[in-house]
């Protein structure tokens, strides 16, 4: 690659930022970053009727979040500023002049009533309505094509509504490249003149996106597999105005978990995962969307799963680093098929990244959720994580695997009490109460030596044993090591709790 490689993310600040959104974002830093180059975003924000407060913002806290902030943007390093579209709305009507002065494009005054009438008629007659060759200098459309020069004018200096159509070719084969999709063929005679331009000053999306893209040097357009139909008529502007097109990629959907179709907030609502990255309250309705983040997940682990939706490293190898991801990151390796997403697979990210954390900072959100924990010693709390992280996938879950290293069992499960009391468990657990006291160097070792010793020498099952005093130090038979526990919680909890068991027998 000759040019500094330079690709852009390009939202529409009308709402949260899907994960879809996030997973171009991604794709697109990998590769600028693989190849030294440069992540620009872009707020594309022309259409200022569906313009949400606080979307932008949103959109910068998730990337920033996902740890793949932006290089240039709004505010940052605007070395091709400004980055927002609104901002931009100057540079966008002599590029629309450029093409109808060049015969490129023309000028079209069609009502919205009258486009309706004509598309009505030809389903009528079992046709589809397109605006293109084959109508636009019939006389039965009204535009620059078929106005003279002099009627052209007339209607726009008293101020009619208008579009700026593009022109486009008549049987032409368009020859197209994809990086992910390889050769693509377009008949130039099954394309509509897409509008460029409105009267009231803003350009649409397929105008401003294509001058921007220029000016700010983008030199691969990697985007979602919805942006594919519109690859013809982009390459066809940068023809028309004499320009080297980008590179363009465009990928897979996103799938829902079951069924077809492209993932919604809908899918996530109803089989309870997020689908953005941060929690989202709708400044409108005030309806709060769950996020990634509020919901535990590890920006390291939705990063590493969202690189498998769509690409495959080519290799048995499932977990990657940032840095790993940007290493091996190749678009040609990006499959042309939906990516259907896993929501068990998702946890299974962050159960492994959970394992990655030091047990002190996880101690420390934990204690911070919990308000049963402020006052305990943060190092002690870490000591209880290290035991039980490796049967959670979330910090939510630390409580439910760890209370009784905090609080004493209040009652006992019925079926475990079933399953561990027999007949003679009371005198069982009372000489387990002798020997914890009797062992003076309280450690882990030592109460195991004692213990375990006792049990062989009198021949007893250690079933028969170890699943009451679980019950007694537990309230249930779960939880880590029983002589981690007693360890923890220390003797004379210990005893306190053996013998608060023994009394219900």
């Amino acid at each position: 690659m000759s040019k500094k490689v330079r690709v852009r993310f390009a939202p529409s600040p009308t709402g949260p930022l899907h994960i879809g959104g996030v997973r171009t974002a991604l794709f697109n830093y990998l590769f600028a970053k693989k190849h030294n180059g440069d992540f620009v975003l872009r707020i594309e924000d022309t259409d200022q009727n569906r313009y949400v407060e606080g979307a932008e913002d949103y959109i910068v806290k998730s990337l920033n979040w996902c740890g793949i902030p932006f290089d240039e943007g709004p505010g940052k390093n605007e070395k091709f500023g400004p980055y927002r579209q609104s901002e931009r709305k100057h540079l966008y009507k002599q590029y629309a002049d450029q093409l109808i002065a060049e015969g490129k494009a023309y000028y079209a005054f069609d009502t919205s009533e009258e486009l309706d009438a004509h598309r009505k008629q030809h389903e009528a007659e079992g046709k589809t309505f397109i605006y293109n060759w084959h109508n636009r200098e019939k006389g039965r459309l009204v535009n620059s094509l078929v106005l003279s020069e002099e009627e052209t004018q007339a209607k726009l200096e008293a101020g009619e509504d208008f579009v700026v159509r593009f022109k486009s070719p008549q049987d032409e084969t368009l020859q197209l490249k994809d990086i992910i999709r390889g050769d693509i063929s377009i008949d130039t005679n099954i394309l509509d003149d897409k509008i460029l331009f409105k009267s009231d000053g803003m350009p649409t999306y397929h105008l401003a996106n294509i001058v921007d893209d220029h000016l700010m040097e983008i030199t691969h357009v990697i985007r979602g597999e919805e942006w594919l139909p519109s690859l013809a008529l982009h390459k066809l502007l940068y023809d028309a105005f004499g320009w080297d097109a980008p590179e363009f990629a465009h990928l897979p959907l996103i799938l829902k978990p079951t069924g077809k179709g492209k993932l919604s907030k809908r899918d996530g609502d109803k089989l309870g995962f997020p689908v953005f990255p941060l929690a989202w309250t709708d400044p409108k309705t005030n309806e709060v969307s769950r996020g990634y983040k509020e919901d535990g997940y590890f920006p390291e682990a939705v990063v590493n799963f969202l690189a498998f939706l769509g690409w495959n490293p080519g290799t048995e190898q499932e977990i990657f680093s940032l840095e790993q991801l940007v290493n091996d990151f190749d678009l040609t390796r990006v499959n042309k098929a939906g990516a259907r997403f896993d929501p068990d697979k998702t946890k299974w990210f962050n159960h492994h990244y959970m394992q990655q954390q030091l047990d002190l900072e996880l101690a420390t959100d934990f204690q911070a959720k919990n308000i049963l924990l402020k006052d305990i010693d943060v190092n002690y709390i870490a000591l209880v994580v290290g035991l039980i992280k490796e049967r959670a996938t979330f910090v939510s879950d630390f409580w439910e695997l760890s209370h009784f290293f905090f609080v004493s069992p209040t009652d006992y499960d019925e079926k475990a009490s079933k399953k561990a009391l027999k007949e003679g468990t009371d005198d069982i657990l009372n000489k387990v109460i002798e020997l914890v006291n009797s062992t003076e160097d309280f450690t882990v070792e030592n109460l195991q030596t004692n213990i375990k010793g006792w049990i062989t020498d009198n021949d007893i099952g250690f079933g028969k044993v170890m699943m009451p005093l679980r019950l007694a130090l537990v309230g249930a038979l779960q939880g880590p090591d029983v002589f981690d526990i007693m360890y923890m919680i220390g003797k004379a909890e210990t005893v306190k709790r053996i013998d608060a068991l023994v009394k219900t027998i």
